[in-house]
């Protein structure tokens, strides 16, 4: 299928847009990403339909506290990414076409099929996520549209590094995002992911500028992006920027793929970083891949009550009214709180 976004060069060369690598392809080559290929001058994806996984999630897996929480999100995914993450923690797929000469795999299907699904499994929105919406683009845009008329919601997963053409297309059919703020140094995604932080920023200020609803995450790596002032001035950015009221999920990470040199991150750099996160000013600041902390349930920022307990992505209580805390009556900041 021709792919959207693209300009067209001399020498059958094109420019893709899509992303902010905004690579220029020579004929019968392909972008970073590895599933868009320029044939005889003109733009294709190579990924359009070829679902690598499709599950019906908890929306609290995206991760998303404060976006119609409780509900479930049918969640789709196609090989390939724009980021080369040597810690990827959905290699397998999101490397395939770079780690294995080219490779696509999936299952091909439809946008009508997706939303079908969706609603037959009682979910209240679809999901593009497990590798990045983004290289899959033109997919995720034909079912976001579909997606919508059928009354479901549409979520990103995403490393944040669409060109501003792209969220202006996407935009009116998107309705949150969980967004990966990796680190908050330059050096950090050059080396260690392939991208560059300027972007990431420029993404989250849109997406807030457009009234999409917003949560942060980052994966903590010992000795790697978990320095306190580097935390500190990403929280800072978050709550400054963003809003106090943007969530911010610190997750724990593993050893794996091309990252094996590190150990799991201690919960105590987990709790030090919530810690950082509220002193800076946010209202939720969750530690994710840490079983039993309580850093899992959101509490009301005024009074402290626990509003959601959770354990994992379960919802054990619920005890918001009318979106808001039924001791003090702060109100709770989301969608469908």
């Amino acid at each position: 299928m021709e792919a959207y976004l693209y300009d067209r060069k001399d020498g059958d060369r094109v420019a893709c847009n899509l992303c902010s690598h905004r690579c220029l392809i020579r004929p019968e080559k392909r972008g970073i990403c590895a599933v868009r290929e320029n044939r005889n001058g003109v733009l294709h994806t190579l990924v359009y339909g070829m679902l690598i996984a499709a599950n019906a999630d908890p929306v609290e897996k995206k991760p998303l506290f404060h976006f119609m929480p409780g509900s479930l999100s049918f969640s789709i995914a196609t090989v390939g990414c724009n980021f080369r993450c040597r810690f990827c923690q959905n290699a397998d797929i999101a490397q395939m076409p770079q780690d294995a000469a080219g490779r696509i795999s999936g299952r091909e299907t439809s946008p009508g099929k997706v939303v079908d699904n969706a609603l037959a499994q009682g979910c209240a929105s679809v999901s593009y996520t497990y590798t990045e919406p983004t290289i899959f683009f033109e997919f995720a845009y034909d079912t976001a549209r579909l997606a919508r008329q059928k009354g479901l919601r549409n979520i990103f997963v995403t490393n944040g590094y669409m060109t501003a053409e792209a969220l202006d297309m996407i935009a009116p059919y998107l309705d949150a995002a969980n967004v990966d703020l990796k680190s908050f140094s330059n050096r950090f995604y050059r080396d260690t992911c392939g991208a560059r932080l300027d972007p990431v920023k420029d993404t989250l200020r849109r997406m807030k500028s457009k009234g999409i609803f917003v949560e942060v995450t980052t994966l903590l790596i010992p000795g790697v992006n978990d320095a306190p002032d580097e935390l500190k001035s990403l929280a800072t950015f978050i709550s400054r920027e963003l809003g106090p009221d943007t969530p911010w999920h610190i997750s724990r990470f593993h050893p794996t793929y091309r990252l094996t040199d590190r150990s799991a991150t201690p919960p105590e750099t987990l709790i030090r970083a919530r810690e950082i996160g509220i002193g800076s000013g946010l209202k939720y600041v969750y530690t994710g891949n840490l079983p039993g902390d309580r850093g899992e349930k959101t509490y009301c920022y005024g009074c402290g009550k626990i509003l959601v307990d959770r354990t994992g992505f379960r919802i054990n209580g619920y005890f918001i009214e009318n979106g808001r805390c039924p001791d003090c009556g702060e109100p709770v900041d989301g969608v469908g709180m």
